[in-house]
């Protein structure tokens, strides 16, 4: 009985650790990370910084240049699930903690994609001219 206990402990332990470690790393599905645009300078860089208006993402309509280096980050104003930032049609999906933290990538093709929370409570239009 005992070990049979010990086995049901350790199991939910793992269990544990391992939903843990899913929630808490930071995973880029593109693999584009910071470094990734380390060689351009931060004028070329197209930084956009995506506040909460009106129940949605403000601005959510953007319009940023092929193959020029974007910069997202989203201000103090937006919190709960809208901070779950994700372009699906990019492969982008992040969760932006604090403002200082911002999603880095090269748009390599222009059309228009849409962004929103994980949950799809706030949306908005990415345009890639």
């Amino acid at each position: 009985m005992k070990i049979k206990k010990n086995i049901y402990l350790i199991g939910i332990m793992a269990l544990v650790i391992a939903a843990g470690y899913l929630f808490l790393k930071n995973d880029d599905p593109n693999g584009i990370t910071g470094d990734a645009i380390t060689e351009y300078s931060s004028s070329e860089i197209q930084k956009i910084v995506i506040g909460f208006k009106n129940y949605n993402y403000y601005p959510n309509l953007i319009t940023v240049k092929v193959g020029v280096p974007v910069s997202i980050s989203l201000d103090e104003s937006v919190g709960g699930c809208l901070r779950d930032f994700t372009i699906r049609e990019l492969g982008i999906r992040q969760y932006l903690k604090t403002p200082q933290e911002s999603i880095q990538f090269v748009p390599t093709k222009p059309g228009k994609y849409t962004f929103a929370c994980s949950m799809g409570m706030g949306t908005g239009t990415l345009v890639v001219e």
